[in-house]
């Protein structure tokens, strides 16, 4: 299928504006992703209705904490990822062009089956998810219009490396993203993610203005990440762009390149979630620590629990009509 985010370059080459890479692709290449070709001088994507991977899953695993909280999320995601993080726990999918010689498998999935499924199994919402789901919008922002007309809500679990122009032209159609915030560096952007990290802050801000609901994850990775210069520079950066923004810091597990790095100790984690608190953000959670009180919902005011977790699992839920039941201040989320 021809993809859109492109304009014809010279000499049959194409650029893509898609992400923020940018490629400018020769006849005959791919860019970054590995799933966008340039055939005679136009962009097809490889993708479009070939799912990798498709579940049902809790919109908490996303994570998602403050919408739609307690429903299911049908999650879909197709091979390809515009980053090659050492750490990504979804390489075989997320990297399967680069690490397979361009291989582009998935099983025929088209949008109208989605949404069908979808509503079967009544999932308020579609997550595009797994891998980096700005690769493939066609295909994603398609579903996404077929699930509005059934009232199902479209999520993004993204890397937020999305260009201004495709993010201001698909935001109607997402409901909520959680975006991670790798790290606070550009150092550790190129070389542990091979990207940049000024345009994944551009674009946390962008989501925010023009209307998406969303939540922020940063894996914290010990010797990477973790120090606490990053730390409370990622806390003041979203507490700027909105103080009611989730911040979930969770926990690593050695995958893929970063085989040798350890687990993150949990005093890291709860350090990182004192920072968040510290810098005044309203919501911060603790992730892949089960069983932990940094995955509770507390009211930001009076301390009151609201809503206690364990995983993904709701065992409380003491909000009403969208306030604090003890003091009566709001607490920020979408819950219809």
């Amino acid at each position: 299928m021809e993809a859109r985010f492109y304009t014809p370059a010279e000499e049959g080459k194409v650029k893509c504006y898609l992400c923020s890479h940018r490629c400018v692709i020769s006849p005959g290449k791919r860019g970054i992703c590995g799933v966008r070709e340039n055939k005679d001088g136009k962009l097809y994507t490889l993708v479009y209705g070939r799912a990798i991977s498709y579940n049902i899953d809790p919109i908490e695993k996303k994570p998602l904490y403050h919408f739609l909280p307690g429903t299911r999320s049908y999650s879909i995601a197709t091979v390809g990822c515009n980053f090659r993080c050492l750490h990504c726990q979804n390489w075989e999918i997320s990297q399967m062009p680069r690490e397979r010689d361009g291989e582009i498998a998935g099983l025929d999935l088209p949008p109208e089956e989605v949404v069908r499924q979808a509503a079967q199994y009544d999932c308020a919402s579609i997550s595009y998810t797994y891998t980096e789901p700005t690769i493939f919008a066609e295909y994603a922002v398609d579903c996404a219009k077929l699930a509005q007309k059934k009232g199902i809500k479209n999520v993004f679990v993204t890397n937020g490396y999305i260009t201004p122009e495709a993010l201001k032209e698909i935001a109607s159609y997402i409901d909520a993203a959680n975006i991670d915030l790798k790290g606070f560096t550009e150092e550790f952007y190129r070389e542990v993610c091979g990207a940049k990290l000024k345009p994944v802050l551009e674009s946390i801000k962008l989501y925010k203005k023009l209307g998406v609901w969303i939540e922020i994850t940063t894996l914290i990775i010990p010797g990477y990440n973790d120090d606490e210069e990053q730390l409370r520079g990622i806390a003041k950066f979203i507490k700027s762009v909105g103080e009611e923004i989730p911040w979930h810091v969770t926990r690593f597990h050695p995958e893929y390149k970063l085989m040798g790095v350890s687990h993150t100790p949990l005093d890291t984690l709860r350090r990182a979630r004192d920072i968040g608190k510290e810098e005044g953000l309203l919501y911060v959670y603790t992730g892949n620590v089960l069983g932990d009180e940094g995955e509770n919902t507390y009211c930001y005011n009076c301390g009151e629990l609201l809503i206690e977790r364990h995983g993904f699992d709701i065992l409380k839920y003491r909000i009403e009509k969208g306030k604090c039941p003890k003091c009566g201040v709001k607490i920020h989320g979408v819950r219809e």
